[in-house]
């Protein structure tokens, strides 16, 4: 077997310490990068791009920042689809507003805007928890779309409502508009996502992350040992809504290129990125991934067997792809609450040790 620990020693505790301790998960993680970076640009197309890989990438972000808002501190959200509008309408009045400005700044400004309206709206949090507090986040839910659809400044009065990106470049090449190439946008989404993940990784692996969880398991305990709540539960706020501000921001301008805010934005968006999470694991970085493949990739396959091969009607198996998603999540939450994160971690741990029992 070659996913085995023998003869993979550590000599230090940094090196005890890494994100990925077992050297074939060090191999894979960079193989994954170089065809990533290196081999999918050139193989990919249009059908490749919009179907897959771009709604990967962007709800893969979106479902890091509700993870770690839900999984890792605990305070659970229904404003997703909500915080994604406030992305998403942040890049079109900066890209509107300043038409200079570098579109990798655009998404960066977009994603601390959102994260400012995230700690307003997290305030709640110090005060409910629970099913409260779920109530609160999608009351900001509508009340966002409601202020998006009503107030004309936000998309520039308009007479449709709906707001269209114009088109930006990186490095020469069109990134956004109707000139982007797949390739260009596939690469800067993809950017986004390691750069997220990266950041997730390190705040859940830091104090930040151990305040996180500490407020998760028991707040008043928490708080006994020294946990300020207030800053953690804001901080988390902060940083989840960041990150879904930047998924907002790609799904419009480099994805979608116009939306409507009540359409695309809608509560619909916030369950489905919290099935995301509930399905790929809660409190787990890798299950934000899982999770955002699974449910990007299932309609895509049902697509192409039940329509395109057996000759179902389209709504029939519309129907059915919601049929399967929910009673999986019906089977996670009873047999396996830690998702598909949890049966990874489970047969990693089997093939370190076959073909001893475990």
């Amino acid at each position: 077997m070659l996913y085995r620990e023998a003869g993979d020693f550590k000599t230090t505790y940094t090196d005890d310490n890494q994100t990925f301790p077992i050297k074939a998960d060090r191999v894979g993680y960079y193989v994954i990068m170089a065809v990533a970076f290196g081999v999918i640009p050139f193989l990919i197309n249009d059908y490749w791009a919009s179907a897959v890989l771009l709604p990967f990438l962007i709800y893969g972000i979106a479902a890091i920042g509700l993870n770690i808002l839900v999984g890792y501190t605990g305070q659970l959200s229904l404003g997703t689809g909500g915080f994604m509008a406030v992305g998403a309408y942040a890049t079109y009045k900066l890209m509107t507003a300043f038409p200079d400005l570098n579109m990798f700044f655009v998404v960066i400004l977009a994603g601390l805007i959102t994260a400012v309206v995230g700690v307003l709206f997290g305030l709640p949090s110090l005060r409910i928890k629970g099913f409260y507090l779920a109530v609160a986040t999608l009351a900001a839910q509508f009340f966002l779309v409601w202020l998006f659809n009503r107030v004309p400044w936000f998309y520039n009065y308009s007479a449709s409502g709906q707001i269209s990106a114009p088109e930006r470049t990186i490095f020469g090449q069109a990134v956004t508009g109707a000139e982007s190439l797949p390739a260009v946008a596939y690469l800067f989404c993809l950017v986004f996502l390691v750069g997220s993940a990266w950041l997730a990784r390190n705040l859940t692996r830091g104090s930040t992350g151990r305040k996180w969880m500490a407020i998760r398991d028991m707040d008043i305990a928490a708080e006994i040992i020294g946990v300020d709540p207030l800053r953690a539960k804001l901080t988390a706020f902060a940083v989840s809504s960041f990150f879904v501000g930047i998924s907002g921001a790609l799904f419009f301008s480099v994805y979608l290129g116009a939306v409507e805010v009540g359409e695309v934005f809608g509560i619909n968006k916030s369950f489905l990125v919290l099935f995301m999470i509930i399905i790929g694991g809660l409190g787990s970085i890798f299950g934000s991934f899982a999770g955002a493949a699974f449910l990007v990739l299932l309609p895509v396959f049902l697509k192409n067997v039940l329509v395109g091969t057996m000759g179902w009607p389209t709504d029939l198996a519309a129907h059915l792809e919601f049929m399967i998603v929910g009673a999986l999540i019906i089977t996670f939450l009873i047999v396996e609450p830690h998702g598909l994160a949890q049966l990874w971690r489970v047969t990693k741990e089997k093939l370190r040790l076959w073909p001893f029992p475990h």
